[in-house]
């Protein structure tokens, strides 16, 4: 263990499965924490099969959001196991980590309530579906059911065409990284109290909070405004534009950083138009300004351009394949990937006194610390 990571000596358990808990716990894993992964001693983490691709004996997936882990296997219906794992939280958990189904820990003694009574320090975290209460509360969640049916699907895409999910499981990872920041305000307030926390987060709820911007936009005026691809309803030119050679992506969002792209482009009378003096003005005649840029942008090479707006200010950038992003010096520049067992992986984005916390173990074979952990091997 480094004793220079912020979370040394801390112990958390992961109940978890797929993204949203084994995305958390990863991250308190590279933040320096013992995490022990629990998964049903039958085929384990549904992730493990997520693929191809698969690296060694287990999918990619599941090799990146779980690496820097212990893993044990238990059988909640066998009662010997379920108390061993009670036991194991009472004794050395500083913390929980689950995204079960609702109902399945209480029917095998391992009620959330009852632990953090009997355990006060405890601080427990939930990730649920569609949060606690309401009409959806017991449904079952994945990130792209959230993503249609908290708005996002809404504004993804293009109006005209079928609906768009963002493509990565932004809405799983967000409520891993919720569940962190409350795990780790519970920390900071058990440090002041010595009493634990029981921390609830949800993928809806997650789902809510990256709307905060469209939502807050509806309520204002009360228009549904349809997506616009690559760009924003709320700023304008802030989209992507085809070059002679590729797509650029340029964010003009100020009037002054439009003045300048104009001039750059050779079309500083724009700036002039009334139609297009203020950014609302754009927004409002964004549908003749937009194709008058694009007319312009895609004459031109895109290291010329990029050269041009790079030396006045006006922000930009290429789209990026996966292959590219993998392999780009940026990337390469900021230290982001760390290599387990020769596979490459993305970390987490932060630094600590200039250096990034990495746990650099492999995600565990299933059940490969039973022995280590419980004394016994878990059957199914």
């Amino acid at each position: 263990m480094d004793r220079r990571k912020p979370l040394h000596g801390m112990v958390i358990v992961e109940l978890g499965h797929s993204v949203a808990a084994p995305f958390a716990g990863m991250v308190l894993a590279d933040l320096g924490a013992r995490v022990i992964k629990v998964e049903n001693p039958d085929k384990g983490d549904y992730a493990r099969d997520w693929g191809p691709p698969f690296w060694k004996d287990t999918s990619s997936s599941f090799a990146s959001l779980n690496r820097g882990k212990e893993g044990i296997t238990i059988n909640f219906a066998d009662p010997e196991q379920a108390q061993a794992l009670r036991r194991l939280i009472l004794e050395q958990a500083d913390g929980v980590i689950q995204n079960l189904r609702p109902g399945i820990l209480p029917r095998y003694g391992l009620d959330p309530e009852d632990l953090c009574k009997e355990k006060p320090s405890l601080v427990w975290a939930d990730i649920g579906a569609f949060g606690a209460s309401g009409p959806l509360s017991s449904k079952p969640g994945y990130d792209p059911l959230v993503q249609a049916s908290t708005g996002i699907m809404s504004v993804t895409g293009e109006g005209d065409r079928p609906p768009v999910r963002v493509g990565v499981s932004m809405v799983d990872i967000g409520s891993g990284m919720w569940s962190v920041i409350g795990l780790l305000a519970s920390l900071i307030t058990r440090l002041q109290t010595g009493e634990g926390n029981h921390v609830s987060a949800s993928l809806y709820e997650t789902g809510l909070s990256w709307m905060t911007i469209p939502l807050a936009g509806y309520e204002a005026s009360g228009d549904v405004r349809k997506p616009y691809g690559s760009g924003v309803a709320e700023i304008v030119p802030y989209q992507a534009y085809p070059t002679a050679n590729g797509w650029m992506m340029i964010a003009a969002g100020n009037d002054n950083l439009f003045r300048k792209l104009c001039h750059v482009l050779g079309i500083s009378h724009l700036a002039d138009d009334a139609r297009f003096v203020t950014n609302s003005e754009r927004v409002v005649n964004r549908e003749a300004l937009i194709p008058m840029i694009s007319e312009v942008v895609k004459q031109q090479s895109y290291d010329d351009l990029s050269a041009k707006l790079d030396a006045v200010g006006v922000p930009n950038a290429p789209l990026l394949s996966v292959d590219e992003v993998a392999r780009h010096p940026q990337t390469e520049a900021l230290d982001m990937s760390v290599e387990v067992e020769g596979l490459r992986v993305m970390g987490v984005p932060l630094t600590f006194n200039g250096e990034r916390p990495r746990a650099r173990t492999a995600a565990p074979r299933l059940g490969e610390h039973n022995d280590k952990i419980l004394n016994f091997k878990s059957e199914a």
